[in-house]
């Protein structure tokens, strides 16, 4: 248990970069309108995170009964997150508008985040992936995968919230070249792990094996 968190926590701190409509709009609400503001924005968000990781969980299920430790499930797998860094690499950067926070309540500013958050489907698709990707690794155990997701979710939470706390200090150094480097920084590491899962799901299991592999860098 102690290992998976270990693994889910880089990862969410990751996924609360992924640069995105959320990302600026939680930004401004919270240089705008205060913590509490963005903190509402920002459990909307999550919620719909939720809402997706579950129906990515239970519809990917029996595709992960059938298919576990097949080649067939890393090559799947390893496509999704393939295709999807690709996308976040050669996707042209689209000027950036001012948005501005309206007024509301705090539940509406929630129920703006969940659907912020809820219209984009490439969130469903990244989860699925990841949801494929993982759980052959944590041997499909619910108990385990429910660790995992709630750690990646939590330092999610965790992460958004200094981001919150620094809004105004992040929206100042945020330039539009800098955002294009981020995005562009993403679509690579996803590039390299979606290779990496279609080489693994191609290649006999004796011949190239993650586990194996981290275990002899760990040792050098």
């Amino acid at each position: 248990m102690i290992e998976d968190i270990q693994t889910a926590i880089p990862l969410g701190f990751l996924l609360s970069f992924m640069i995105g409509p959320v990302f600026f709009v939680l930004l401004e609400t919270s240089a705008t309108k205060g913590f509490r503001a963005g903190v509402s924005l920002d459990i909307g968000v999550i919620i719909a995170d939720i809402v997706f990781l579950t129906i990515a969980y239970f519809s990917s299920f029996q595709l992960l009964e059938n298919l576990s430790n097949q080649p067939g499930l890393f090559v799947f797998g390893g496509m999704i997150l393939l295709v999807y860094g690709i996308f976040l690499f050669v996707k042209k950067a689209k000027k950036r508008a001012n948005v501005k926070a309206t007024k509301g309540t705090y539940l509406g500013l929630l129920a703006k985040g969940f659907l912020l958050n809820f219209i984009n489907i490439g969130v469903l698709a990244f989860w699925l992936g990841l949801i494929i990707v993982v759980g052959p690794s944590l041997d499909n155990d619910p108990n385990r995968m429910f660790v995992f997701f709630s750690t990646v979710i939590l330092v999610y939470f965790g992460t958004d919230l200094l981001k919150i706390i620094l809004a105004k200090q992040l929206k100042r150094y945020l330039t539009q070249e800098r955002i294009v480097l981020i995005k562009k920084g993403l679509g690579i590491i996803l590039i390299i792990c979606g290779i990496v899962l279609i080489t693994k799901g191609f290649l006999p299991k004796d011949r190239f094996d993650i586990k194996d592999e981290i275990e002899k860098i760990e040792k050098i």
